[in-house]
């Protein structure tokens, strides 16, 4: 592996561990409320581009970092459309 390839492995594991705790805050509370429900649809969107990208242009390290981040957003996310989806409906979570 060379420096660049370090650099980007660090890089995406630094910003992918940073979903780890309010993934875990997220998914255990059950509330998701102070996230813009925009910026996680535009962040998933995103991600989910940079996988791709990652898979067409056959760079692991981006894939993997990818992979790993969609996994932690898409639960907050799915938190925020649940409590949206009740909100709608008038029920409490």
């Amino acid at each position: 592996m060379n420096p660049v390839e370090i650099l980007g492995l660090v890089a995406g594991c630094l910003t992918t561990a940073a979903f780890v705790p309010q993934a875990w805050r997220t998914v255990r509370t059950g509330s998701a409320r102070d996230f813009s429900a925009a910026m996680l649809v535009l962040f998933v969107a995103g991600i989910g581009l940079w996988l791709a990208y990652g898979l067409l242009a056959g760079i692991a390290v981006v894939t993997a970092a990818n992979v790993a981040t969609l996994a932690l957003t898409l639960p907050i996310l799915w938190v925020k459309i649940r409590e949206h989806l009740r909100s709608r409906a008038g029920t409490s979570p």
